[in-house]
């Protein structure tokens, strides 16, 4: 008995390395999967405008997100946000914080279609909260569905005031979708499998204390070549 045991805790053992390792190329495979979205979502020709992501300080990714029908309004995601590094959101895009995204309702989404969410933070209130704790969209950070194309162009509309801006894609649509009653909030399991250690979402997002994995390298490009400059205003609170 105590042989089969003792031979047990060894397989155990000799099994763990293993299992870490196919988490890490999990979240690996879903930043991977983000940065794949991201690019094909900048290079449809009515995206989302390069003037809004200038001014946005991260962008947060949830890829083929599943709207189960026996869940009423419910989604349920994960994803990635890449915000512009630096404690003052002033640097270029930095290593990304693995996401979740929860509850809610994604407009007129159909039983369990796949759908890309992409997510505009645009303000330092929005990024901070969503760093501290997880937030509601709708009541604890204003979420609008974001403008594509020449409808950005009207700079006063209450919409682009919004601290977030939301957008969908789905059987080829893109568009802006509402995503009132989600909550959106850091993924620290799947950030600590990534980056095989405990690390504050602010640490990773506004310190730096970790470089950006190579997994993340499309996310990183696509985003520096769409938005090279930064007009985002880390001091407005909007």
């Amino acid at each position: 008995m105590k042989k089969a045991l003792s031979v047990l805790v060894t397989l155990a053992l000799a099994a763990w390395p293993l299992t870490g390792a196919l988490a890490d190329t999990k979240e690996q495979s879903r930043l991977e999967n983000c940065g794949m979205v991201l690019h094909e979502i900048m290079n449809v020709p009515d995206n989302i405008p390069a003037n809004l992501v200038d001014k946005a300080e991260c962008v947060i990714v949830f890829p083929s997100v599943l709207k189960g029908g026996f869940i009423v309004g419910g989604a349920l995601g994960r994803g990635a946000m890449i915000c512009r590094s630096g404690e003052h959101f002033n640097g270029p895009w930095g290593t990304p914080l693995m996401m979740a995204l929860e509850g809610g309702s994604v407009g007129f989404q159909i039983g369990g279609e796949a759908t890309d969410f992409v997510i505009l933070v645009m303000n330092n209130r929005g990024a901070t909260a969503i760093l501290k704790d997880k937030v509601k969209l709708g009541a604890d950070l204003s979420a609008s569905a974001g403008p594509k194309g020449r409808d950005a162009s009207a700079e006063t509309d209450a919409t682009l005031r919004a601290e977030m801006l939301t957008y969908s894609r789905s059987r080829g649509l893109f568009a802006g979708v509402s995503l009132e009653g989600s909550t959106v909030r850091p993924d620290k399991e799947a950030n600590e499998e990534l980056y095989q250690r405990k690390i504050d979402p602010a640490d990773i997002v506004l310190k730096g204390v970790v470089p950006p994995p190579a997994a993340a390298q499309e996310m990183i490009e696509t985003l520096t070549k769409f938005s090279p400059r930064n007009d985002s205003d880390p001091n407005s609170l909007k």
